[in-house]
């Protein structure tokens, strides 16, 4: 009887969570482009985005607290939430480097990496096992190598003009075309950050083992984060006016990046992460590609090139081969659900057929 309502909370729900993120997501970096083609520092936009997700999140360790029973908070765990500070502060900078070097579609088409690096790193901490003479092994390493030549692509092949759409939105267009935009820069930046970020996964995928209370840890990783890049920020601009953010889009950008990114996008993914692991959490990101070029073409007038369309159809195509590896082996090694319904089909008319006796 259970059934139907255990499938939606184990299923349905972080399925429609982690599309809508991605969804977020894509936004997210695309009001950032325009909050930083206006000048605004990406170093201080880390700052002060985490910093008010640290905000909304500090009644959260006290909630906790009250609300489970929860392991003792150790010296381990809480080193463990500085290293994944550390990761987290860098791929944000990279991330956000290279969006201003080069634009949100490109962001969303190298973020297509992170299902292979998840896996190579899966592979490296014993969380995956392959067999060389397994298809399902096969598949999942001849994705990865597809994912990563397709990533390739995308980054050093631009190719021409594919469409353009004159967008309404005159004065945001202008300021999302930068004059500093580097394709290739743009897209080393991009790809350093989905590297860190299958690394954030697994460090918080082994946080949540231990200490499985999702928003104080995020509350945690949120100020570590702040306190990082408050530090590379301090040393990286010494203009005090770049610290000043001031009505408009700059403004409206750092505070949709802190609830709906730092805050919300951090615990969902979070949550995701410790019921479902970090090759599910991964397997969205193909999603943005698709969002990122409607978005950009549509309300941007951004401009889609051949390299981006044929690199993204390629890094998908990898990536669902890898996730039609891993189902297979799931499958494979996981046929306890079959064995139980089988079982109980053999009881039932052997029970029924005894009560018939006995009458």
């Amino acid at each position: 009887m259970a059934g139907p309502g255990r499938y939606c909370c184990k299923d349905v729900l972080p399925f429609t969570a982690m599309v809508a993120m991605e969804c977020i997501n894509v936004g997210l970096n695309t009001l950032f482009k325009a909050a930083t083609s206006k000048g605004m520092s990406h170093y201080v936009f880390v700052v002060y985005s985490y910093g008010v997700a640290a905000l909304v999140l500090l009644p959260a360790p006290f909630f906790s607290y009250r609300s489970r029973v929860l392991p003792p908070f150790t010296f381990s765990i809480l080193c463990k939430i500085g290293l994944l500070g550390l990761i987290g502060s860098s791929s944000q900078i990279m991330g956000y480097t290279g969006i201003n070097y080069s634009s949100p579609t490109l962001a969303s088409a190298i973020s297509n990496l992170t299902p292979a690096f998840t896996f190579v790193l899966a592979i490296i901490f014993r969380m995956e096992k392959v067999a060389s003479r397994k298809a399902s092994s096969q598949a999942k390493v001849l994705g990865t190598i597809v994912s990563i030549a397709g990533a390739f692509i995308v980054t050093l092949y631009k190719g021409p003009r594919i469409t353009t759409i004159a967008s309404p939105k005159v004065s945001l267009t202008h300021a999302l075309r930068s004059s500093n935009s580097n394709w290739a820069v743009g897209g080393l930046f991009l790809t350093a950050e989905y590297i860190l970020v299958p690394l954030w996964y697994i460090v918080q995928t082994q946080i949540m083992k231990e200490y499985p209370a999702e928003l104080t840890v995020v509350f945690l990783y949120n100020l570590c984060v702040s306190f990082v890049a408050a530090i590379v920020g301090l040393i990286t601009e010494r203009d005090s006016s770049a610290w000043k953010v001031g009505p408009g889009i700059a403004l409206a950008s750092v505070v949709c990046s802190g609830l709906f990114g730092s805050c919300m996008n951090n615990s969902v993914h979070t949550w995701a992460l410790r019921l479902k692991g970090p090759v599910f959490v991964a397997m969205f990101k193909p999603l943005s590609i698709a969002i990122a070029v409607a978005m950009g073409v549509m309300f941007l007038g951004d401009t889609l090139y051949l390299g981006s369309l044929v690199g993204a159809t390629i890094i998908s195509l990898g990536f669902y081969t890898v996730m039609w590896g891993k189902a297979k082996e799931e499958v494979s090694e996981d046929p306890g659900v079959d064995s139980q319904e089988s079982a109980a089909a053999q009881k039932v008319p052997l029970l029924q057929s005894r009560k018939n006796e006995l009458v």
